[in-house]
């Protein structure tokens, strides 16, 4: 992960690890569950009225969580790992409030299946990160920290903040359009959305069921993998770097030129250097007749989804809603006629079909991971438009810091994998990621 938060964590606190190696020193003896949870927690005291990642928290209930870790006999693979958890998914004993007035007292009698499955691990929820409103467009206070002026992304905003900020280890976010990725790009983390349906969604306020996905930031591509293992409930084998010639297809969308020149060239550089190393780089095109109009198709399945997902909100409580969620997603998304939304869901299926044959040519995609730096205000975050293809698309997605614009916020790069190739993404993106360190 890249270094120079505004505030670095300080020398030897143990909020600095990163989750593979916490949990082998947990392991071994060398620290304890409490002790590290603790300083996660002495973190978030000092950092958190700049950043402001938490919607939910409760000290002493984690410091239990840990305790209970460090007397248990199970090894699990999170053990004593602080996670945080985005505020649209269900944990028990902890409020869950969407980011709206609509549910100011909502305690839900159960944990999602995700968190179900990070507490079997031995993780220890730390509490609930911010949201954007039903992670749609209004934003929330979460700040980011390279910079509290500016946007940390969203819709995981709370989620990627707490992550590369030394807050949390691991955090779960969801992605409709960009609200993973993006806001991990953002903050310099890593973030990682994995092939549609591989993570399940029980217990995640729906919004777009085509396209809703459970996501994760991390600071390590490493750490990222060891999380997937866990809330995936199979067996913790990592994969090595690749140890061959990869072959990178750049990917230039159609919105390639509405990019800040920094984001672009970051993408240039890299497929350079890349192909200097001897990996196979080339361009990947992407048929006018079938993605011109991508954009549109997505909003069509998104927003006729989400119109019918929030019927609840809509009709018994619209007075809470924002417009900018009203008017910009529902009204949109209920004058969209049926016939409108069978064509955008024939047509991303022809887009699904066409890009699993670029992978007959090419192991991993290369393209942007966001359209520049974090932007300046918080009343917007960021625009999706460099995610959102993949997301519909269903593909696995990881974005990797890889440098620093000109205001001196953070810039990644986006490795696409193909659909159920999730190991084969993480071996590309660990070669990568140890490229991107040997730069640095």
């Amino acid at each position: 992960m890249l270094k120079n938060i505004t505030a670095p964590i300080a020398s030897g606190a143990l909020a600095g690890l990163s989750a593979v190696a916490a949990r082998t020193a947990i392991a071994q003896g060398v620290i304890t569950c409490e002790q590290l949870v603790a300083s996660c927690l002495e973190r978030i005291e000092e950092r958190d009225p700049q950043v402001m990642a938490w919607a939910w928290l409760d000290r002493e209930q984690a410091l239990e969580q840990a305790r209970l870790a460090d007397r248990s006999a199970s090894n699990g693979l999170l053990r004593g790992i602080p996670v945080g958890v985005k505020d649209i998914i269900d944990v028990h004993g902890m409020r869950t409030g969407f980011n709206s007035p609509v549910y100011p007292h909502y305690h839900p009698a159960m944990d999602a299946a995700a968190v179900a499955l990070i507490r079997r691990a031995g993780g220890v929820i730390l509490g609930k990160t911010v949201t954007t409103e039903f992670a749609n467009r209004a934003p929330g206070p979460t700040m980011n920290p390279y910079d509290s002026q500016r946007t940390p992304g969203g819709s995981s905003s709370g989620s990627a903040a707490a992550v590369a900020d030394y807050q949390a280890m691991l955090s779960l976010g969801t992605q409709t359009s960009g609200s993973v990725i993006r806001p991990a790009s953002y903050c310099g983390a890593v973030g990682y959305k994995p092939t549609f349906g591989e993570f399940s969604r029980v217990g995640v306020k729906a919004q777009s069921g085509s396209l809703d996905t459970l996501g994760l930031c991390a600071r390590s591509v490493g750490d990222a993998e060891l999380f997937r293992a866990a809330i995936m409930a199979i067996p913790y084998q990592p994969v090595p770097p690749a140890d061959r010639r990869l072959r990178i297809a750049v990917c230039r969308p159609p919105e390639w030129p509405s990019a800040e020149l920094s984001s672009r060239r970051l993408i240039e550089d890299y497929a350079g250097k890349l192909a200097g190393r001897h990996h196979r780089v080339m361009d990947l095109d992407l048929a006018p007749e079938l993605f011109d109009d991508w954009l549109s198709v997505h909003r069509v399945i998104a927003n006729f989804e989400s119109a019918r997902s929030l019927a609840f909100e809509k009709i018994n409580h619209r007075h809470q809603l924002s417009e900018k969620l009203y008017q910009g997603r529902i009204r949109d998304g209920e004058n969209i006629p049926l016939e409108g939304y069978i064509q955008a869901q024939l047509k991303a299926e022809a887009m699904r079909a066409h890009i699993d044959k670029a992978f007959d040519e090419a192991d991993v995609i290369l393209t942007l991971a966001t359209a520049g730096e974090a932007t300046p205000g918080l009343a917007d975050t960021g625009s999706a438009t460099f995610n959102s293809l993949w997301t519909l698309l269903y593909m696995p997605c990881i974005s990797l810091p890889a440098g620093f614009g000109p205001a001196g916020m953070p810039l990644s790069i986006q490795l696409v994998g193909r659909r159920f190739h999730d190991e084969a993404l993480f071996s590309a993106a660990l070669a990568i990621e140890t490229f991107i360190s040997e730069q640095e």
